[in-house]
């Protein structure tokens, strides 16, 4: 998150100045295999054109509104401190009477804006600032409780649900203790429970690895959880999967440990060089991660064999659908290491068949026969279709994709955080929905905002 280089956002401008009309662009690649296992395809083309928001926030299409349910600064309703800032990835679970939890990242570093609030029994390193917050809401969506969920993390970026109604936080960093001021080693996954976070506490799940991590998927058969990695610097990121010893064994089964293993590609070392959507490689490996824990070199540097394991720039996003898992690679670029260069892409790999598919291409914002650039959260809507938050330069906006591969804009962020002369818009992160698809859940990363969106969804 909040790491995309600045461009010139050419088409996202265009949807700025012009109400953002609904478009027919549609993705490259076989897109209906995106949805396998969702709801059948409704053939709508988006909800038109966005209206702009008097009040400044959050522009939306005719017959939907918006309600911010939580901002940088305010105060939490448990008295702990104010709501922290950098709001990231986030998930909502049903909970008792109709009520929704909401559990919310907070990426943040040493040095920020407004840290999460350390409490007792729930903090990991009194010097991390990064966390999580939990919000509850009544079944009208009016906010009941708002409270620390773990603190004392670094950088929590995205992470996932799991089968079991809790949410995995991912640290995005590598600093160890006595790095930045750190007391504890950081870049791990933490379980927590949203409904009652002190049943999971703060304790790493030291077994799944310690990287860059960005974000997970679960999946629901046999508990498998992958995992990818946004490394800053090469050689890239690694594709995972972690291999539990008590596989959908519910809350805290995941400290039992298990195995983590790398994505090796036979004959492909980078990602970044497949260009055309459909390529397919079958027998897929996966390898013994040497040291889990990275005690003294990165995992992605550790020796894989002569053979090695594949790699790629800007791992992010990664979700479960239907009997596949998916995952997000947001750009590569040659000019920093990547073997070749992308704008986005969006890859499936089958577990049974140890099959990888490359499914969906992005485009330049120059190119509009293609959606535009940096996909980074992804969702799947309750329509069918997907809602994507890009991360990239100019005007702000979350995406929404038919199933059909039209793509259109379903929201734009309002919050100018530069000058007029001079724009900035901070991007949008952990969409989400909430369990009876009736609510759209949003954050814009800074300043830091929850939105709840509510209106006639399809």
């Amino acid at each position: 998150m909040s790491s995309a280089p600045r461009r010139l956002a050419t088409r996202r401008q265009v949807l700025a100045g012009s109400g953002a009309t609904a478009a027919s662009i549609a993705f490259a690649g076989a897109f209906t295999e995106l949805f396998a296992g969702t709801a059948a395809a409704r053939g709508h083309s988006g909800y038109g054109p966005l209206v702009p928001d008097p009040e400044g926030l959050l522009d939306l299409p005719k017959g939907f509104r918006y309600r911010v349910l939580s901002r940088e600064g305010d105060p939490l309703r448990s008295g702990e401190g104010p709501v922290p800032s950098n709001h990231d990835g986030m998930a909502a679970f049903a909970g008792r009477r109709g009520r929704v939890h909401l559990v919310r990242n907070h990426e943040n570093r040493v040095t920020g804006r407004i840290g999460v609030p350390t409490v007792k029994g729930l903090t990991y390193d009194p010097m991390g600032k990064g966390g999580c917050t939990a919000l509850e809401l009544d079944s009208r969506g009016n906010v009941l409780g708002e409270r620390v969920a773990i603190a004392g993390t670094a950088v929590n970026c995205a992470g996932g649900p799991t089968p079991w109604n809790t949410w995995l936080t991912c640290e995005e960093t590598e600093d160890k203790a006595g790095t930045n001021g750190y007391t504890k080693d950081h870049g791990f996954i933490f379980e927590v429970d949203g409904a009652d976070p002190r049943r999971t506490g703060a304790v790493p799940l030291t077994a799944m690895g310690r990287f860059q991590h960005e974000a997970i998927a679960v999946d629901p058969k046999n508990g498998v959880v992958y995992e990818t990695e946004d490394a800053f610097d090469r050689p890239f990121g690694l594709f995972y999967r972690f291999l539990p010893e008590k596989p959908l064994g519910g809350t805290g089964s995941l400290r039992a440990g298990g195995a983590l293993e790398a994505m090796r590609v036979p004959g492909l070392p980078d990602l970044s060089v497949v260009q055309e959507t459909g390529a397919s490689f079958d027998r897929v490996e996966w390898v013994p991660v040497p040291d889990p824990q990275a005690t003294e070199t990165p995992i992605r540097l550790q020796d894989f064999g002569p053979r090695g394991v594949t790699h790629a720039q800007k791992l992010e996003g990664c979700y479960w659908g239907g009997s596949s898992v998916y995952f997000v690679s947001s750009f590569a670029h040659s000019s920093e290491g990547s073997a070749a260069d992308h704008f986005g892409q969006v890859w499936r790999y089958e577990p049974k068949r140890r099959r990888l598919t490359l499914v969906v291409v992005f485009g330049p914002d120059t190119d509009i026969q293609l959606p535009g650039e940096s996909p980074d959260n992804i969702c799947l809507a309750a329509d069918g279709g997907l809602m994507v938050c890009e991360d990239g330069g100019g005007a702000q906006h979350v995406l929404g994709v038919t199933r059909r591969g039209e793509v259109y804009p379903m929201a734009r962020g309002r919050q100018n955080t530069g000058t007029a002369d001079d724009p900035e818009w901070g991007e949008f992160a952990g969409v989400t929905f909430s369990p009876d698809g009736g609510t759209m859940f949003v954050n814009c990363y800074t300043p830091g905002t929850t939105f709840a969106v509510t209106g006639p969804w399809r």
